[in-house]
């Protein structure tokens, strides 16, 4: 198996600027109806749209999100885990306090299996991989992460190539860990950044997308209540 190891983190300096203004630019979260994939007595699962918070951000014109959203329809509702306000797909969240520990705990030792597509610039190769990269914040330019071999927090991301297409391929990206941008990053360390990406894609690959080309397809947990394995799944949109 390939395995992907970069000495440094390959953005451009030059890109800070234009990702500044985009970090402060107008919320406009999409406004739709939930998209509920399964509800019982113990967990919800939800189809999160891209460019909604999962959570409330700082400031009031940061409120609106996925959780507020949810708990509105079911005030019961506790977070189990986050996505990144670009990427879309299955989160899931609790409905009472015993599945939060349950699940939480899945989430803690790397239970859960996730699964994600993606869409890369340029042709990715080999067709299947381990990309292991150890990340960190980039302090100075936060939210955004970068490679560092010195203090990164370890990091691991299978992929597989579906298909390829014109200047571009499509992937499943499997993480084993679950950093921040973690998916974004390693891509981008491969030297082929997710399409649509607003702070580590540039020039085409970034402008030329209406949204992040990524999308989480397939969620595997043990349920709260007996520990049986169940899989919940939502069609990328792209």
């Amino acid at each position: 198996m390939y395995r992907a190891r970069l000495a440094q983190h390959p953005l451009a300096a030059a890109t800070m600027s234009w990702q500044s203004a985009r970090m402060d630019a107008e919320y406009n979260p999409p406004q739709e109806p939930l998209r509920i994939l399964h509800e019982d007595h113990q967990i919800l699962l939800v189809d999160k749209p891209s460019g909604l918070l999962s959570v409330p951000g700082k400031g009031e014109h940061l409120a609106d999100c996925l959780m507020s959203r949810v708990q509105a329809a079911f005030p019961m509702a506790l977070l189990v885990h986050r996505l990144d306000r670009d990427t879309s797909g299955v989160m899931v969240f609790a409905l009472t306090p015993h599945a939060q520990r349950h699940l939480g705990l899945q989430f803690e030792k790397r239970q859960t299996k996730k699964t994600y597509v993606a869409r890369l610039s340029g042709r990715l190769e080999p067709k299947t991989g381990t990309v292991d990269l150890p990340l960190i914040v980039d302090w100075p330019n936060r939210p955004l992460q970068m490679v560092c071999h010195d203090t990164g927090k370890p990091a691991q991301t299978d992929w597989r190539v579906a298909r390829y297409g014109e200047g571009e391929t499509r992937v499943k990206l499997m993480p084993r860990t679950g950093r921040s941008h973690q998916l974004r990053v390693h891509m981008l360390a491969m030297g082929h950044p997710i399409l649509g990406d607003p702070f580590y894609a540039t020039g085409p690959a970034r402008d030329d997308h209406p949204r992040l080309m990524l999308h989480s397809e397939e969620l595997r947990l043990r349920h709260p209540d007996g520990g049986r394995g169940m899989s919940f799944r939502a069609k990328a949109p792209f």
